[in-house]
């Protein structure tokens, strides 16, 4: 994968979190089903963590993009207010592919 690609560190987050689960799982005895489930939630886990910036952004503009659907606005006034939502986005958002 490219040092230049910007979701680098999250593939290496989430990998990092996916080997610490079967380590440890591999380390201790129990329940094959356990740990298939363990390894499963710890990838849940690190998933969830990198792309919470992506949820919390799109729903701002969701709830920014209701307020201009519903008309109450002029041209103006939903014309700023989109471009302030936009320049309030965080930059692990910003022009970015999400994987």
């Amino acid at each position: 994968m490219q040092n230049d690609n910007p979701n680098t560190e999250r593939y290496i987050a989430i990998a990092r979190a996916c080997l610490k689960a079967i380590n440890d799982t591999a380390k201790n005895a129990g329940d094959r089903e356990q740990k298939i489930q363990a390894v499963y939630q710890a990838i849940d886990t690190a998933f969830q963590a990198e792309f919470a910036d992506y949820r919390k952004s799109v729903a701002i503009m969701a709830s920014v993009l209701e307020r201009i659907a519903s008309g109450e606005l002029d041209h103006g006034k939903a014309a700023d207010l989109a471009r302030k939502t936009l320049d309030q986005q965080p930059d692990s958002t910003r022009k970015t592919m999400m994987h």
